[in-house]
């Protein structure tokens, strides 16, 4: 895992167009409850590369939580891929796409970029969201940048 603290991260996110869709179609489609997922990439490459939508075991539209069971099986298999979590995704469905206190409380992935997408204006229509993309080192948050790539061929 890189050191979140190392001068190699760039603080920005670079994520593939189909991803990006990926994530956004997830979050519209579980609105009005937030949804949740992970984007895996190879250890240490910050690269994310393999979209994972989770359940959200809280079934609630102001809070998420991954079903421990689900999260203990993929642990196991990005073990074995030599996989990290480099994106960890929710939805927000009535506020603005900004890490809440409980958010906060529970980023402990400080590798990993925290995306936030926020349903508030459409919900499960089509229309713009909110797309944008965190650092969460020790209750520190700091926002960065997002580029959208065009897909892998």
């Amino acid at each position: 895992m890189l050191d979140p603290r190392s001068p190699t991260l760039e603080g920005v996110l670079s994520i593939d167009q189909a991803t990006y869709d990926e994530i956004v179609a997830h979050a519209r489609r579980d609105h009005p409850d937030e949804a949740c997922g992970i984007v895996a990439g190879p250890e240490g490459s910050d690269r994310p590369e393999r979209f994972i939508p989770m359940i959200n075991a809280a079934g609630s539209p102001t809070f998420y939580e991954f079903d421990s069971t689900e999260l203990l099986n993929l642990y196991k298999q990005l073990w074995s891929n030599d996989e990290e979590p480099v994106v960890i995704y929710h939805s927000h469905t009535a506020t603005e796409a900004y890490p809440s206190r409980t958010d906060i409380g529970l980023a402990n992935e400080p590798g990993a970029h925290y995306v936030l997408v926020s349903t508030r204006e459409h919900g499960n229509s089509e229309g713009p969201v909110e797309f944008r993309s965190y650092r969460i080192i020790d209750g520190e948050v700091t926002e960065e940048p997002v580029t959208i790539t065009p897909n892998q061929s």
